[in-house]
């Protein structure tokens, strides 16, 4: 497989909105490992496939401690939220930044696997504001734009890979 080049804030990719998948075919399957080795590589939470410039309705999301439970989803929409959680956020694509953004504490979703089979996903926490976040990448938005007091560095210590 192979460690894609992410795009960073300022590249137009990153504000168009991207496009249904309508088939897994060997090529999606190839873009989908190799985005799970940019993500772990740049060591995310999860990375959506116009962060490497392909606008297809893609996202892998990891969020265990070990990086060893992938989340695939293919065409993913939010069915449900509720609640509301407000913390650091980062990206991938905004590397070294970090901006305070309030998120849904509950969200459930509705993709499909590399079957083309639906299923639902719900997460809270940071399950749930990696998928909000990820799914406003396949809408051309970045988290910079609903940040409260806009973007400042990272320090050290603060987790900013989604």
């Amino acid at each position: 497989m192979a460690i894609r080049n992410i795009r960073v804030i300022g590249d137009s990719v990153l504000k168009k909105a991207a496009k249904p998948v309508k088939e897994v075919d060997e090529r999606l399957l190839v873009l989908i490992n190799d985005m799970l080795d940019t993500l772990y590589h740049a060591e995310g939470v999860g990375l959506a496939a116009p962060q490497i410039g392909v606008l297809k309705r893609l996202v892998v999301i990891d969020v265990s401690e070990e990086g060893n439970s992938p989340i695939i989803l293919i065409n993913p929409e939010i069915l449900e939220t509720s609640g509301e959680q407000t913390g650091d956020e980062g990206c991938l694509s905004v590397p070294g930044k970090v901006g305070t953004v309030t998120r849904p504490d509950y969200v459930k979703i509705k993709a499909y696997n590399t079957n083309m089979e639906e299923f639902i996903v719900e997460g809270t926490q940071l399950l749930a504001r990696a998928l909000c976040h990820e799914i406003d990448h396949l809408n051309g938005e970045l988290y910079v734009d609903k940040a409260i007091g806009g973007i400042r560095d990272a320090a050290e210590n603060e987790e900013v890979g989604e």
